[in-house]
């Protein structure tokens, strides 16, 4: 007969007050590593700790930073509930205020103020500016993106299907999701971008990078809040958390009250993100690392390589060329108009291009672009590199952060299965696009190729409001796995559930 052995009741929780100097912290169930004399320094009473269980590393959010971000998403969390009671109109409204707040001059000087501040510490701080600009092209750009949420026809409530049996039927009608925060980096635009996510009847809280903080609290104050009062909607529903370190985006991502997370950016700063909302059980959605992809197959024109080329390389983006993959049996031909595209896009810049070769391409391209030296424009000013450097193929998964010199990678490979299998391999699984005449190379391509966004030209189109009429909130590649139940495109009418609704009408029916 088994031995009952008593449950014993658990050990008194208490809470954290300080670390110190070696103490060990377990992570991923069976690893180990300690806390470090800064760290162990730094933590005060009310600090929390946040251990990334996919890596290990410490995050330190002090009580200052939580304490912001708990009252943030507490606002939007009451917000929530109120705009419940606030009709469609008058979210509309909301739209149609912060456009036209946007859209006047004098509302608008002291925004352009604060970005223009905000640029030149970034540039004495050797930080980039490509995304931080909030020129007028940006500022249209929020402009007709808020005007296209006035327009939505997407409506809380609105019905998604409905299926019917005798006495009784069902109903899948869309509802929101609750309070969705969002972390991005130097990006202005995205307060109008991710204020979409009202249409469908949710709150936001954003944090924003140093960078852009300036811009975005100028945003806030002259055209956003004003356009909420308005509108009569509850000022919690949109929240910033005023704050520049980057404890208050794990704070927020790691607040069990969001029902969805959004990390724009990329690099090591946003999948650590992602791990910090995983496993908090937030569901979170990453628009990480970027870089597009053009492949010239065997039936490639040549000027239509080139256009391609030029169009893919106006500005450093997410979807910006980043590799050039070139069939061998046309490189020759090929090689020489995928250069002129390159440098065609540098000029349009008045700036130099650089190039990226992978070793065993080095013939294709000539000696003397490897022997010149350009000067190359960085975030933190210029500098006399190579025009071109040889690189390994494991160097095809580098996406090249440049400022004003297009900065792109050439491969030459034996076919475009060939450049199918390094693009699946090395590149994020992004954006691909096939240079080509023949519709049988198209077909194998597309059934190929492992990527939410494929073309036959440029690669800029990939974005929400350029294709799709709508604003985006994000894009997603497969790096990370596939969508489930939508597509790569991130919008605010895409952040909803689906609630279901029976009617019976014979009161008789039981199962």
């Amino acid at each position: 007969m088994p031995t009952l052995i008593p449950m014993s009741t658990s050990p008194e929780i208490e809470p954290l007050t300080q670390l110190t100097v070696g103490q060990p912290i377990i992570f991923g169930g069976d690893q180990l590593t300690s806390v470090g004399a800064e760290l162990a320094e730094r933590f005060k009473v009310g600090d929390r700790l946040v251990v990334v269980q996919s890596t290990g590393r410490l995050l330190h959010i002090p009580d200052n930073e939580h304490e912001l971000v708990d009252r943030a998403v507490g606002a939007a969390v009451e917000a929530f509930a109120a705009l419940g009671k606030c009709s469609d109109e008058q979210i509309s409204d909301f739209y149609n205020r912060f456009a036209r707040n946007l859209a006047d001059d004098a509302r608008f000087a002291p925004i352009a103020a604060a970005n223009n501040d905000d640029a030149h510490r970034a540039i004495s701080r050797g930080r980039s500016t490509t995304r931080l600009l909030l020129d007028d092209r940006m500022r249209a750009d929020m402009i007709a993106g808020l005007n296209g949420w006035r327009e939505s026809s997407s409506r809380r409530d609105s019905l998604v299907d409905r299926v019917g049996h005798v006495g009784w039927s069902v109903e899948a009608r869309r509802a929101p999701l609750g309070v969705v925060g969002f972390v991005f980096e130097g990006r202005p635009n995205v307060f109008a971008d991710a204020c979409g996510v009202l249409r469908t009847g949710n709150a936001v809280v954003f944090r924003i990078g140093s960078d852009a903080l300036g811009t975005a609290m100028a945003i806030v104050e002259h055209a956003l809040a004003p356009a909420l009062a308005g509108a009569g909607l509850p000022p919690g529903v949109v929240q910033l958390v005023a704050s520049p370190a980057h404890a208050a985006g794990h704070a927020l991502f790691s607040d069990q009250r969001l029902a969805l997370a959004v990390a724009r950016g990329s690099g090591s700063a946003v999948a650590e993100l992602g791990a910090v909302a995983t496993q908090s059980g937030v569901p979170v959605s990453l628009h990480g690392t970027g870089g597009a992809w053009i492949i010239a197959g065997e039936q490639a024109a040549r000027q239509q390589l080139r256009a391609a080329v030029v169009a893919s390389l106006d500005r450093k983006v997410c979807n910006t060329l980043n590799v050039c993959a070139i069939t061998r049996d046309r490189a020759a031909e090929l090689v020489p108009a995928f250069l002129a595209g390159l440098d065609e896009a540098a000029d349009s810049r008045s700036s130099a291009s650089r190039l990226h070769v992978v070793a065993g391409s080095e013939q294709w391209v000539g000696g003397a672009r490897f022997d010149e030296i350009r000067a190359i424009g960085r975030s933190d000013g210029s500098h006399d590199e190579p025009a071109a450097t040889t690189i390994d193929e494991a160097g095809l998964a580098t996406e090249w952060e440049w400022e004003s010199s297009p900065e792109v990678t050439l491969v030459v490979v034996d076919s475009v299965d060939d450049a199918v299998r390094l693009c699946n391999t090395y590149s994020p699984r992004f954006v691909a696009s096939l240079v080509s005449d023949s519709g049988d190379e198209h077909a194998a391509f597309y059934a190929a190729i492992d990527a939410p966004f494929v073309g036959n030209g440029f690669t800029r189109w990939v974005d929400g409001q350029y294709a799709l009429d709508a604003p985006e909130l994000g894009l997603s590649n497969w790096q990370g796995g596939r969508m489930l139940g939508r597509g790569a495109i991130l919008s605010g009418d895409s952040a909803h559930t689906v609630r279901y609704r029976a009617t019976v009408t014979d009161f008789s029916l039981s199962r």
